[in-house]
C-alpha cells in the first residue's frame, strides 16, 4: 500500500463523499470549499495532482473505497460465520515458591536494602557554635521514616522495632519512636525521599522500557471548612495528597513522582515524570488514559524515538496536526492493537492498588509537608518491596551506590523537581 492509498483510506474514513451520477464527489484535504470529481471507471480526477502525474490520486482510492464499502452487493453479502467457541483465558502463571519465599523474608530484608539505600546520605551542616545534643544522623532519620511506614504502626509502638533495628545495626544511635514524627515535619528530608525512590529503581532499568503514568489520592483525617454557595451552609472537607507517578509496566517499579496541590491538571506531569524517568531507563513506550492527551505529550514522545498511547477523547479528530494526528489515524486503522498496547496502563492501577492495599490509603501526618513525606515513604517502601520480588523472580542484584561519595547538594541538582 502506497502513500496515496493510505490517504485513500483516511478520506474515505473521516470525510463524506457524494455521487453525482457515474462521477464521485470528494472533498479536498486541505482548500474546505473545493470538491473534485472522480470517475472511477476511467480513473480520472480534477485534482492537481491527478493532472500533472496521470496516476490514479488518493481521491480515486477514496472514491473506490466508498463505493466498494457502500455498494448494494455488500450490503446484501451473507453474514460472516462468527466463531462462539469459548476462547481459553490465557493467565499469568505465578512462581509460587519464589513468591512465598519473598514474601516470607521480606521484612528482615527491607530493613537491609533500607540500610544499604540511606548508607551514604551526609548529615545536614551544623554550625560549630550550635549547643545541645547532635541531632540524629540523615541516613537513621531516613531509615526511621521509611521503616515506620513499611510497619504501620504509631511512634509509640513503634519504639521496640526501632530497638531491633539499631541492635542490628541498621542505625548508629537508637531513634526514639516519638522522634520519627517530628523527621516528618522536616521539608529538609522530601528532596532526599524523592531521589532515594529514583535510586530505588535503578537496579531494574535494564528490565522496564515500557512505562505508565497515573495519578491518585491519599486521604487523611485532617478537614478544611468551605463554604457551600448554593445552600449557604459550611461543610467540612477530608484535606487529601495528589500523588503523580510514573511506573515500568512489567514490574510496577515506580521510576519517578511529583506531589502537587491537590488541583493540579494531570496533563502537566507528563513531560516532567518522562523526563525524570528517561535520566536512568530506555523509555520505548509510554501509557496514560485521557487526561493527558494533549499535542504537546505526543511530541515530548516523538521527540526521543518512543511511542505514546494514549485514549482520545471522543470529540478528538487529529486536525490538531504533527504527532497527535498520527497517532489518532494510528488508533483509527488499528483500533485492536492500539487499544491492546494502551491496556498497559492498567498497570499504574496495580501499583496505585499495591501501595495502598499494603502500606494504606491514608496517612497518618497532619501537617501538608509531613504528608508528602508520608507518601513518599510509602512509595519508596513500595519499591524496595518490588525489589526484593524481583530478587528471587529474576535474580537481580539490588545496588544502589557505585561508590561510597555522596552529596545531598548533588541529589537536588539531579532532580529538575526538586530544585
Amino acid at each position: 500500500m502506497d502513500s496515496r492509498e493510505q490517504r485513500g483510506l483516511v478520506i474515505a474514513a473521516l470525510c463524506k463523499l457524494k455521487k453525482s451520477g457515474k462521477a464521485w464527489l470528494v472533498p479536498s484535504q486541505t482548500e474546505a470549499d473545493t470538491v473534485y470529481r472522480v470517475d472511477i471507471e476511467k480513473k480520472t480526477c480534477t485534482c492537481p495532482d491527478h493532472e500533472e502525474s496521470g496516476a490514479p490520486c488518493k481521491h480515486i482510492y477514496a472514491a473506490e473505497i466508498t463505493s466498494r464499502r457502500d455498494s448494494p452487493a455488500a450490503e446484501e453479502a451473507a453474514p460472516a460465520v462468527v466463531d462462539i467457541t469459548p476462547k481459553k483465558k490465557v493467565s499469568c502463571k505465578q512462581n509460587w515458591p519464589a513468591y512465598n519465599h519473598a514474601q516470607g523474608t521480606e521484612k528482615r530484608r527491607v530493613q537491609v536494602l533500607l540500610n544499604d539505600l540511606c548508607r551514604n546520605l551526609l548529615d545536614r551542616e551544623r554550625p560549630a557554635s550550635a549547643r545541645g545534643p547532635k541531632p540524629h544522623h540523615t541516613r537513621d532519620a531516613v531509615f526511621a521514616m521509611g521503616y515506620k511506614v513499611y510497619c504501620g504502626l504509631s511512634g509509640r509502638r513503634f519504639a521496640s522495632d526501632l530497638e531491633e533495628a539499631f541492635e542490628k545495626g541498621h542505625t548508629d544511635r537508637l531513634v526514639p519512636g516519638a522522634k520519627v514524627s517530628s523527621f516528618f515535619e522536616d521539608a529538609y528530608y522530601t528532596p532526599i525521599l524523592k531521589y532515594l525512590i529514583f535510586l530505588s529503581a535503578q537496579p531494574l532499568r535494564a528490565v522496564e522500557t515500557q512505562f505508565a503514568i497515573d495519578s491518585s489520592g491519599f486521604g487523611s483525617s485532617r478537614y478544611e471548612r468551605w463554604f457551600d454557595k448554593k445552600y449557604g451552609v459550611t461543610k467540612l472537607r477530608c484535606k487529601w495528597t495528589k500523588v503523580h507517578i510514573a511506573c515500568g509496566v512489567k514490574t510496577n517499579i515506580v521510576t519517578a513522582v511529583r506531589i502537587l496541590d491537590e488541583h493540579t491538571h494531570d496533563g502537566t506531569q507528563f513531560v516532567p515524570l518522562v523526563r525524570e524517568t528517561r535520566q536512568t531507563f530506555d523509555v520505548s513506550e509510554v501509557s496514560a488514559d485521557k487526561a493527558y492527551g494533549s499535542a504537546e505529550n505526543f511530541e515530548e514522545i516523538a521527540s526521543f524515538g518512543a511511542q505514546a498511547f494514549i485514549a482520545f477523547k471522543s470529540n478528538a479528530t487529529g486536525a490538531i496536526g504533527g504527532e497527535y494526528e498520527k497517532a489518532f489515524h494510528f488508533f483509527k486503522f488499528n483500533e485492536q492493537e492500539y487499544m491492546d498496547r494502551y491496556h498497559r496502563r492498567s498497570n499504574v492501577e496495580s501499583t496505585f492498588s499495591a501501595i495502598k492495599r499494603k502500606f494504606g490509603d491514608s496517612v497518618m501526618s497532619k501537617t501538608d509537608t509531613a504528608m508528602t513525606n508520608e507518601v513518599l515513604c510509602k512509595i519508596l517502601m513500595h519499591n524496595l518491596t518490588v525489589l526484593i520480588q524481583e530478587q528471587e523472580t529474576l535474580g537481580i542484584a539490588p545496588i544502589f551506590w557505585k561508590d561510597d561519595t555522596a552529596n545531598i547538594d548533588d541529589y537536588r541538582a539531579l532532580l529538575p523537581m526538586t530544585r
